[in-house]
């Protein structure tokens, strides 16, 4: 983990009366996966709009690779690459002919952007698909593309905002893929999504939003563990065991639940040594189990708790 890459202190953003952005702050080292979360509305492409310099923010202060968004907005452009949350690329040019006219109006010769679109065509799995006009792609593939395009100029810092809505999970997936290698080589992500296990899976540190607020902040474990839900549950093989089951978790200071006709008592449990008590307490009973299964919280939970914490 190296230097911090994007710094966020008391950003404000109005828009007339309305406040899209409310003092936040955040920080991302470089190397690494922020991901922002919150509903729609919460200030993510706001805050994205402000670190890419496209908005100016109208308080507080924001850097991007050691630069200040507001004072050196043209050297961040060259630092940086966009992907927002629908395709930006020229749909009747060909795939290679959208990345070599980036290459060329960042400067590079011809030899350099044909060069360079090959290696992004490559890296994306898009060479056969290459002198095909980006029109007849398919959502995943204009996807990959249009992230192809805010790679040409290497940039040092990655914002993506949402970049996988509307994907099928195999195209999401390959984008995952795509973001995991970027991130070995020394890129730092900014991603906002709607996906609680795409945050799950790639995100290093996780910063949550709501009416312009951070509202949590933490790794996912970290959010998790506020949230506490672990639950343990035990299927019994017979109905006949039930009753002893629940009573015998009762009285090893468990609170065990169940469907009147189902064989499966699920508790809540402060960690995983608790499962020794579930084992204990059920051979006590002389209960037959069947099952036996430690549930760790999801981001779900975390979303869905924060949310209605802030009555969102």
């Amino acid at each position: 983990m190296g230097s911090t890459m994007i710094e966020v202190s008391e950003i404000t953003k109005t828009f007339g009366t309305a406040k899209a952005l409310d003092g936040v702050s955040l920080s991302v080292p470089q190397g690494t996966v922020l991901g922002l979360l919150g509903h729609n509305g919460a200030g993510k492409t706001t805050l994205v709009n402000i670190l890419s310099t496209l908005s100016r923010p109208t308080a507080g202060r924001a850097s991007v690779a050691g630069l200040d968004v507001a004072k050196d907005s043209d050297e961040i452009r060259r630092r940086i690459g966009l992907t927002g949350q629908y395709a930006a690329v020229d749909e009747t040019l060909s795939g290679r002919a959208n990345l070599i006219l980036i290459a060329r109006l960042l400067g590079a010769t011809r030899a350099q952007a044909a060069d360079r679109a090959d290696e992004l065509l490559e890296l994306f799995n898009l060479t056969e698909a290459a002198p095909r006009k980006a029109k007849e792609y398919s959502g995943g593939m204009r996807r990959r593309l249009d992230l192809a395009a805010s790679l040409v100029g290497d940039p040092d810092v990655i914002f993506l905002d949402e970049p996988t809505t509307g994907l099928d999970p195999s195209a999401r997936r390959a984008l995952w893929d795509i973001v995991e290698r970027l991130v070995e080589n020394g890129t730092t992500v900014l991603l906002t999504t709607q996906y609680l296990d795409e945050a799950d899976h790639l995100a290093d540190s996780i910063t949550v939003l709501a009416g312009g607020r951070v509202i949590a902040s933490g790794t996912a474990d970290e959010l998790k563990a506020k949230v506490g839900r672990r639950t343990v549950s035990v299927t019994v093989r017979d109905a006949a065991d039930r009753t002893p089951a629940v009573e015998s978790l009762r009285r090893a200071g468990l609170v065990p639940a169940h469907e009147e006709e189902g064989l499966v008592l699920t508790m809540p449990v402060m960690d995983s040594t608790d499962l020794a008590k579930v084992v204990r307490a059920t051979d006590e009973a002389g209960v037959d189990v069947a099952g036996l299964a430690f549930s760790e919280p999801s981001l779900d939970d975390v979303y869905m708790a924060l949310n209605h914490s802030t009555g969102r």
